[in-house]
């Protein structure tokens, strides 16, 4: 059974929510448009190539949008992650960008620490995540005056008051326009729209990261439990999105 059968089933609250993203989206890229003609965008998609960061790319290429996408190529991702980036590069209107780690500082670690570093402890983890998305993020965000993540606020209790627009960092706002989609949201976007998505959603990969870090869920299972399933619950963040403000702000009405 693929992803798509399990999972397409839209809330109440669907349509709902799919204008008020739309609306958001729309109201991002004018807020943060480039200040001259041919300038970069001043706001980008972070993109994991995740089921619901396609979707976002998807409402950003068919918007049309001037909102640039990035993904972290962090020299771990699966096979399949790399073959949907290929097909995203070479169908997104939009430019993607792609933002790898610094080659010597990452081979340096592993000779250092070993390939297996990861499962030894959770500095060792964040060191890992540091070198291989903490860094590059930096790059990939550098002279953007906002970003866009595809978190959502049904995919774990850390997440659980996202807002949709977050100010709380002062050098750059977050926009989280899928916060308050259902996974079933996401699932019946991708059906409704035939939009492309990671194949190993279908091997219950409901959250896909690095694969040393990712692992297939079981039934009853939370959401994120196959990622760094050897720590404890309190510690599952790289370090890319930290706990968000409480309070959510508006969405500018279109006139």
């Amino acid at each position: 059974m693929s992803a798509i059968d399990l999972n397409a089933r839209a809330s109440a609250s669907h349509a709902q929510n799919l204008a008020e993203t739309q609306a958001l989206l729309q109201q991002a890229a004018l807020d943060y448009a480039p200040l001259s003609v041919g300038a970069a965008p001043r706001i980008t998609l972070a993109c994991s190539l995740g089921a619901e960061d396609m979707v976002l790319a998807h409402l950003i290429n068919s918007l049309q949008l001037d909102i640039g996408i990035f993904v972290l190529e962090t020299g771990q991702l699966h096979a399949e992650t790399l073959a949907l980036l290929d097909r995203l590069q070479a169908t997104s209107r939009a430019p993607v960008q792609v933002f790898k780690p610094v080659q010597e500082v990452a081979i340096q670690f592993v000779e250092r620490e070993g390939k297996d570093a990861m499962y030894q402890s959770i500095a060792l983890r964040k060191a890992c995540c540091g070198i291989r998305k903490m860094e590059p993020l930096s790059r990939a965000l550098a002279g953007k005056d906002a970003w866009i993540t595809g978190l959502r606020r049904e995919q774990s209790g850390a997440r659980a008051d996202v807002p949709l627009i977050d100010r709380s960092d002062a050098a750059k706002v977050k926009f989280n326009p899928l916060g308050r989609w259902t996974w079933g949201d996401v699932w019946f976007y991708i059906a409704e729209n035939k939009v492309d998505y990671n194949p190993l959603h279908d091997q219950f990969y409901p959250s896909i990261g690095c694969a040393p870090c990712t692992r297939a869920i079981s039934l009853g299972e939370d959401f994120r439990a196959g990622r760094w399933w050897w720590e404890d619950e309190t510690a599952k963040e790289c370090g890319l999105h930290v706990k968000a403000s409480p309070s959510a702000l508006p969405v500018r009405s279109k006139t």
